[in-house]
């Protein structure tokens, strides 16, 4: 019982850690076009 707990621990960690990487990941978009140089071409 306790690896199953640990197990479902640690995934829910993971869980968390990639919504927060995509959270950032969506925030960078965001914010690289709008920061960017224009292209003037």
């Amino acid at each position: 019982m306790k690896k199953l707990f640990v197990l479902a621990l640690l995934a829910g960690v993971g869980y968390y850690a990639y919504k927060q990487y995509a959270a950032n990941q969506d925030d960078s978009d965001l914010w690289s076009e709008p920061t960017q140089a224009p292209d003037l071409r």
